[in-house]
């Protein structure tokens, strides 16, 4: 049995798991940074770094000790190295270099994007590639062909804001709590998403895959205080703020299912994929479930724990693994999008 101790340290989650080549996971754990970030409205990347190399090590022992193994009886260390934040990405890259320095153990580089896309096959334990892969999250909202596993194509992604950042930036403008995105939606749950309608950016575009959230957000605030109105000193009730989170969340939801049934009929596969944080929101989840009964697709979307970040995804490195795909010790971080395919 092969066993993976799997590092994820990309934004503001520190995590780490161990995992086999049967995909069982021996140990997870997450350290959330939320309570740090809250008040700054967002997440601060410094800030974020630091914590990391204060909750790295405590987090791999104790995903070491729920898994009741020792680094003797790993096989190789993997860890996320694109794409992300710089800062959080050094940490975790550096770590897990330190352990196979120490260990002689083989590293494994993990492509963060293509590891929310593979959680699907964890949760499900289905092959599901071929596929059209969506992730949706604070920083990405992309499209890509997934030939396999680690054969990914981008066929598209915001030209702005991602999901997750106009879900923050809503929240903000609502006087929500962070994170903004699991508050707008159970501010939306009272709401009705018919009250206002918002603009659908793009939606109506058949000639490229592409998202756009910065004018909807900025609909948002129009909505709220008028053109050149400070959102903050206008008080809204109980009702009001339900009304627009819920309108608002349903144009992003209408944007991100359209321009993943788009991409499912250029591609003429019949799977789709989801991934990212914005895959726990329970609205687009019945979204896609309506286009995919609709269609007669199947569609696959992780439990909401491995939707937000975490290490257990990382065991898409076990197919790196075994095709013998290793990482000299000067693998460096990659904060972009750019090495994807």
């Amino acid at each position: 049995m092969v066993r993976l101790l799997c590092i994820e340290s990309t934004c503001d989650e520190t995590a780490a798991a161990v995992v086999t080549d049967s995909l069982e996971v021996l140990g997870s754990v997450v350290a959330s940074q939320n309570a740090l970030h809250e008040r700054f409205g967002g997440v601060v990347p410094e800030i974020a770094s630091r914590a990391h190399v204060e909750r790295i090590l405590p987090v791999i022992d104790e995903t070491l000790r729920q898994a009741g193994v020792t680094l003797a009886d790993l096989d190789g260390v993997a860890v996320a190295n694109q794409p992300g934040l710089v800062g959080s990405l050094l940490v975790g890259v550096c770590a897990a270099k330190a352990l196979c320095v120490a260990t002689g153990l083989p590293l494994i580089a993990i492509n963060h994007l293509q590891a929310h896309i593979y959680a699907c096959k964890i949760a499900s334990g289905e092959e599901v590639f071929p596929c059209v892969g969506l992730i949706v999250s604070g920083g990405h909202s992309n499209l890509y062909r997934c030939d396999g596993p680690t054969d990914f194509t981008p066929l598209g992604g915001t030209i702005d804001d991602a999901a997750g950042e106009a879900f923050d930036k809503v929240g903000s403008l609502l006087g929500l709590p962070f994170p903004g995105g699991p508050a707008v939606s159970r501010a939306a749950a009272n709401g009705d998403p018919k009250s206002i309608r918002f603009p659908r950016p793009l939606l109506d575009d058949n000639t490229r895959l592409a998202f756009s959230f910065s004018g909807l957000k900025t609909a948002v605030r129009y909505e709220i205080a008028g053109p050149g109105g400070d959102p903050a000193t206008v008080e809204l009730s109980e009702q009001r703020v339900a009304d627009i989170a819920a309108s608002f969340q349903e144009a992003v939801v209408e944007c991100l299912v359209g321009k993943a049934e788009m991409a499912l009929r250029q591609t003429g596969f019949n799977t789709l994929c989801v991934g990212g944080g914005v895959a726990a929101n329970g609205r687009l989840r019945e979204g896609l479930e309506a286009s995919a009964a609709r269609h007669g697709r199947r569609l696959y979307i992780p439990p909401m724990s491995l939707c937000t970040d975490n290490a257990v995804m990382g065991a898409i490195a076990i197919e790196r693994f075994k095709e013998g795909k290793f990482e000299s010790l000067e693998m460096d971080v990659y904060p972009g999008l750019q090495r994807i395919g």
